[in-house]
């Protein structure tokens, strides 16, 4: 499968299950191209699926007109109904009412990512596209989420049953685009010269997501931390554990990440450090991998195609070999990071919408990054 399937397949999910009334998209749905149950919205999901929409438009895969309305449909629902407070909003809700399902709390980060989508849509789209998205962006209360201004990093959410939750975030994650993002809007530069953590090593995730919608190559920010080289050492040293590992991770294959695990654990997350894996892969992170060591990427999906068939909407998003064990669904933040990658490499199309945004120009600058 070309890369360029492989992103229209990933698009296509975007466009078949965002709901037609809301424009609210699922977390996950089966690649088999059946019809499943599923009927949770994840707001992380929803943002990749706004800047899913200009990539459709660019790559012909759906109208100019019919992206527009999409967009129009999905910010306007989300400005007027998704269930939220101070800006932000639930990590996941139902698809078709936008009310906040299974107690989760109201999140920061998958906030972000709804804005963020939101800004790039609007960006492509502009007129009302653009008005809403920026309002989305400016109503974001950074200081009410940081819960005390003596506490410089912010938490990671809020429930109403109980308040704040205790974890903030002050290491590294994939946190970088939630801080350039709070200093696009009110969090006081404090909160961000207080986090000086360096780039480290986790999920590969953590080294995709912001790249997806920030460019940062060539750049240091104010504590001189160059981000796009950190990211680049991560992949790097993901592709060598795995390189010793070769009965659980085969000809090349990498991919260690927060994914669907084979059962009976469910979601979970996993890391290149001996007792914190078991062979699972997730093939969207190879893909988001290509941004950053294109060889290795295009080696481990060589692998890949031997070993596994890709569905309706393209790779699972999780095999383990050594288990036998293939996931039959896909997660739309998973394929979201995977899509952006592959057009910020062809195109930079979502890069330069990105820093159109004279809000989002900001933020990058009081971190030292414009």
């Amino acid at each position: 499968m070309t890369l360029s399937e492989t992103a229209r397949r990933a698009f296509r999910f975007f466009w078949e299950q965002s709901h037609p009334q809301t424009g609210l998209t699922k977390d996950r749905a089966k690649n088999d191209g059946s019809k499943d149950t599923y009927s949770v919205c994840s707001s992380a999901a929803t943002g990749y699926a706004l800047a899913a929409l200009p990539i459709g438009v660019k790559n012909k895969w759906v109208s100019k007109s019919e992206a527009e309305a999409r967009a129009l449909l999905t910010l306007r629902f989300v400005s007027e109904k998704l269930d939220g407070t101070h800006g932000f909003y639930y990590h996941f809700t139902d698809w078709s009412t936008g009310k906040r399902v299974w107690d989760c709390e109201l999140s920061s980060i998958d906030t972000c990512l709804l804005v963020l989508g939101a800004v790039a849509a609007g960006e492509y789209f502009e007129g009302e596209c653009r008005t809403l998205a920026n309002r989305l962006l400016s109503q974001m209360d950074w200081r009410w989420m940081q819960n005390g201004p003596e506490v410089m990093a912010p938490t990671m959410g809020w429930k109403p049953e109980s308040g704040f939750l205790e974890a903030r975030w002050a290491g590294y994650s994939e946190a970088l685009y939630r801080y350039l993002l709070g200093l696009a809007g009110s969090l006081p530069q404090a909160s961000w010269d207080s986090w000086k953590d360096e780039i480290g090593i986790g999920p590969l995730f953590f080294a995709q997501m912001t790249p997806g919608y920030y460019d940062l190559k060539g750049k240091r920010d104010t504590h001189k931390r160059d981000w796009w080289k950190g990211y680049e050492k991560v992949h790097k040293t993901h592709v060598a554990f795995c390189a010793k590992h070769p009965t659980l991770y085969p000809d090349g294959l990498f991919g260690i990440n927060a994914c669907d695990q084979p059962p009976p654990v469910g979601y979970g997350a996993q890391e290149p450090v001996e007792g914190r894996h078991d062979g699972t892969i997730c093939p969207t992170a190879i893909l988001a991998a290509m941004l950053f060591v294109p060889k290795d990427a295009q080696r481990a999906l060589k692998a890949l195609e031997k070993r596994v068939q890709p569905g309706t909407y393209g790779w699972p998003n999780a095999v383990n070999f050594s288990k036998n064990w293939t996931d039959t669904d896909v997660l739309g933040i998973d394929l979201g990071m995977a899509l952006l990658a592959l057009e910020n490499r062809q195109s930079k199309l979502i890069w330069k919408l990105l820093h159109k945004n004279e809000q989002i120009r900001r933020g990058l600058s009081r971190a030292g990054l414009a």
